[in-house]
């Protein structure tokens, strides 16, 4: 190990990495790189890299940004395979920043060296035969299970203070700051075959290459839990997109999207992160979503309750022989139904009786075990009683909120592996992540059916087209060629060819206005529904020219057959710059984004991703049989979202591309698509 840069200094950085790697065991000889001191923490110094009398493996450089390119490349032709760039001044300044950080690469490219950083808090690696502190923290990790990325170093410091707080060891941390080279997906890969390493937890702003990280999270995450805080929620923008689709697809779907598709759990918060490890490390991934609460309060057992229910999660009832057994184990004042209440006067016995029939219940797959200690009740002896009871294969989290020998009851708990929580909410949200964890582990990826497209007839369209919104019949070409079906229409410039395309078409008939320009046609009224005779269509027709024909150029009618479906959905794509395709569905027509009752993907999606996302709509009940209406096509629907898939990737170009309504017919009927818009690159 080389530390460029190393000071005698009190409260420099170059003097706490020299410090940390000596106290925290380094198993390999430090070199300090000084050339202007002899000693540093007693160490000879040596005033270069090239100097070194041994081979160097890893360098920290902490000199200042303009020498950093210069020392990279001493390092590069002394053969150090590796640098830590600490020091500051690179891309997150931009302009000679980014020049610099570009001029940095390049030369670690050259010379085959990985950079972690630059501007980045350092690494960390407990195993004992390595022993490397190789950062600036001040706070001393214990070694652990878990592996942990910072994308901020100011954050790093806190994550590992709070990680060590919270009970949690650290096999490897890396804060890796503007990851000019290395990234969060390079970690989580070479940690896939680390034993040491069984949790992976990330804080990243930003993502770098979405694709390999997809690729590798998808991978790793199968055996090793992924957690994820990631910061950006929010960014303007939306509002001026120009689809349904774009404005419903806010700044941070697309990350959160690519989370749950890969199988990363995100969380709210490091307090929630933290206590999600804890317990994916010690407890058991529950078989379903019910969930039993044990208490001695009232209010904490509503409390949790709630935030179950809320959470998605269920307080099932218990079976009439569980019930039975309570009544005969409590006093009479207790409450055996979910939650059950063993008031306030329950001690340790009563705990264990009543869990040790809780517990084996065949309609409960995990507990939440509440205990507010009154001060004649000894808390210890009650977590005690909570662990031997509960040590089955349901996983157990317990809220403690009593004083009276709570210090040691907490402590006693953690020994045992049972995560403790202050309060009933936190407790629910971390049983809900565990649920969402055993549902991925679940779920298998399903093989992408043949679908026949017709491609040259989608490029010979797409290759005349100017950037920005397609011609309405254009973008009808381009998704009729890959297999979607549209309502059949005309197109018209008088009310008097109007009427005559109605009487071709056959009543009932819809009439639109047309216009390149023209996108959200319901704010305009452009569309009249329903027509049934050519004086209907006549007047219909005079009214869209008298209104909108000076305000859109070209202004042309769009007579269309009245598609004979009963549910209205729209599928659509908007290409996010950062993660790529980003597929959309929800309940189509006018009112998506008020609802915004819309399920999200990321390509690339699998068979079994459109029929998942459907599923997810709060409205998904109105697909299914409803007040004596049939069955949607649901399966169709799923089909059109492939194809649309399979045309966006085809075509890169293509910006946003969106289909709304595509009216639903029941399975067999005929399902067709009345209005779609697709916009190209600029």
């Amino acid at each position: 190990m080389a530390v460029v840069g190393a000071s005698r200094r009190p409260g420099a950085i170059g003097r706490q990495v020299v410090a940390n790697l000596v106290e925290s065991g380094f198993q390999g000889p430090v070199y300090p790189v000084n050339s202007k001191s002899d000693v540093v923490l007693s160490m000879p110094t040596y005033p270069t890299v090239s100097k070194i009398p041994g081979p160097v493996d890893l360098a920290v450089l902490c000199v200042p940004a303009p020498e950093v390119v210069k020392v990279a490349r001493e390092c590069g032709k002394k053969g150090v395979k590796g640098l830590v760039v600490i020091t500051a001044g690179f891309k997150e300044i931009g302009g000679e920043g980014e020049r610099r950080e570009a001029e940095l690469r390049e030369v670690a490219r050259h010379y085959g060296m990985r950079i972690v950083g630059p501007n980045c808090m350092g690494v960390i690696n407990t195993e004992p035969d390595v022993c490397l502190d190789a950062s600036f923290a001040a706070t001393r990790t214990p070694a652990g299970a878990v592996a942990m990325v910072s994308q901020s170093g100011a954050l790093g410091e806190a994550i590992l203070a709070d990680a060590s707080a919270a009970g949690l060891g650290v096999s490897m941390f890396a804060s890796v700051g503007n990851r000019a080279d290395v990234t969060a997906a390079d970690l989580i890969e070479y940690w896939a075959d680390i034993d040491s390493v069984r949790i992976v937890l990330l804080y990243v702003e930003s993502l770098g290459d979405p694709a390999k990280f997809v690729e590798v999270a998808r991978r790793v995450g199968r055996t090793k839990p992924i957690l994820a805080v990631k910061s950006g929620r929010s960014a303007a923008g939306a509002a001026a997109a120009g689809s349904h689709t774009g404005s419903v697809a806010g700044a941070d779907v697309a990350a959160d999207t690519l989370f749950q598709q890969c199988g990363v759990l995100r969380v709210e918060s490091f307090r929630e992160m933290f206590a999600l490890a804890a317990a994916l490390l010690h407890q058991r991934l529950p078989q379903g979503p019910r969930i039993a609460v044990v208490t001695n309060a009232g209010g904490p057992g509503i409390l949790a309750t709630d935030a179950l229910d809320g959470a998605g999660l269920e307080v099932p009832e218990l079976t009439p022989r569980t019930k039975a057994a309570l009544v005969r184990a409590l006093p009479v004042e207790a409450s055996v139904r979910n939650p059950v209440d063993l008031i306030a006067s329950a001690d340790a016995e009563r705990y264990r009786r009543a869990l040790r029939l809780v517990v084996r219940d065949p309609n409960v797959d995990a507990l939440i075990v509440l205990f507010v200690s009154p001060i004649m009740i000894d808390a210890e002896a009650v977590a005690a009683a909570i662990v031997e009871e509960a040590a089955t294969d349901k996983p157990l989290l317990v809220c403690l909120m009593g004083r009276q020998r709570g210090r040691e009851a907490q402590e006693l708990l953690r020994r045992s592996g049972v995560p403790v929580f202050r309060y009933p909410e936190d407790a629910a949200r971390t049983m809900r992540s565990l649920c969402r964890r055993a549902r991925m582990l679940e779920r298998e990826s399903k093989p992408l059916p043949r679908l026949r497209v017709d491609r040259d007839a989608a490029a010979a369209v797409l290759d005349r087209a100017a950037p920005g919104w397609l011609a309405v019949e254009d973008a009808e070409a381009v998704l009729a060629a890959y297999g979607v079906p549209f309502a059949p229409s005309r197109r018209v410039t008088t009310p008097g060819d109007a009427v005559g395309a109605s009487h071709e078409l056959g009543f009932p008939v819809v009439l639109k206005a047309e216009a390149r320009s023209l996108v959200h046609k319901s704010e305009l009224h452009a569309v009249v529904n329903g027509l049934r005779n050519g004086d209907e269509v006549y007047r219909a027709a005079e009214d869209l020219r008298r209104r909108l024909a000076r305000r859109f150029r070209g202004l042309r009618l769009l007579v269309q057959k009245r598609a004979p479906g009963h549910r209205e959905i729209l599928i659509g794509m908007t290409r996010d710059p950062r993660y790529g395709p980003l597929f959309a569905v929800g309940l189509g027509g006018t009112h998506v984004e008020v609802l915004r009752d819309v399920a999200f993907r990321i390509a690339p999606l699998d068979g079994g991703d459109p029929a998942e996302m459907f599923a997810q709509l709060k409205g998904a009940p109105l697909l299914g049989r409803f007040r004596g209406d049939p069955p949607a096509d649901v399966a169709l629907a799923c089909e059109i979202v492939l194809r649309l898939q399979r045309l966006v990737l085809d075509f890169p170009l293509i910006e946003e591309v969106e289909i709304n309504p595509f009216i639903l017919a029941e399975p067999g009927g005929e399902s067709l698509a009345v209005d779609a818009r697709l916009r190209l690159q600029g």
